[in-house]
């Protein structure tokens, strides 16, 4: 089975589409001006040309069925807010991971990053028949942890000294997931129910 080649999500406040080369122009200011929005990532963008080389490899990335990127528009803003991904995608293991997500601090707090993980973890159940979506942060990022909690992902333990932080140093790995039961019992409507 191959991954579909156009996946665009959207309801009334948000769209996601498929990232593309010419996205630099729409995310450029974003990596001039905040850079303080990959504190705790892995990867990290530095300048028109740093971006270029993450916008290019999350594409190949994507022509090898290894990831997803998409693109994040905020329809009641009208403008571009950042990008998320599906990635460490395993399609005969029905799971994948959700992340690489960042956001403009202007669309931080303000429900948006809610509306996309609704249609993303929607997709991943409902269309692609996945029975685990997998989320990882660095553990001490607070603020993400406690925004996937909130929409119903479980805490499965912590990868001590996992991967090495693109500012040097080795980071703490948090896995939390949502399976498919819970999506269908209580987690699909306990996000519908924020969204309102």
């Amino acid at each position: 089975m191959d991954f579909p080649k156009n996946i665009v999500l959207e309801n009334n406040r948000v769209l996601l589409r498929p990232l593309f080369d010419t996205d630099i122009e729409n995310l450029k200011e974003f990596v001039i001006n905040e850079p303080e929005i990959w504190t705790y990532s892995l990867v990290c963008p530095r300048g028109e040309l740093g971006l270029m080389s993450y916008i290019q490899q999350a594409i190949k990335a994507k022509t090898e069925q290894r990831e997803y990127p998409f693109i994040v528009f905020d329809k009641e803003k009208k403008k571009y807010a950042g990008s998320t991904r599906f990635y460490d995608i395993q399609l005969n293991n029905q799971t994948l991971q959700l992340g690489y997500t960042w956001y403009g601090k202007e669309y931080r707090g303000t429900g948006l990053n809610r509306h996309c993980k609704y249609l993303l973890l929607q997709y991943a159940f409902e269309e692609l028949e996945m029975e685990r979506v997998e989320f990882r942060a660095d553990n001490r990022n607070q603020v993400s942890i406690a925004a996937m909690k909130s929409i119903g992902c479980i805490e499965e333990g912590v990868l001590r000294s996992h991967l090495p932080n693109s500012n040097g140093g080795r980071r703490d790995s948090i896995v939390l997931s949502i399976l498919k039961t819970a999506w269908e019992d209580t987690v699909k409507q306990k996000i519908a129910t924020q969204l309102l």
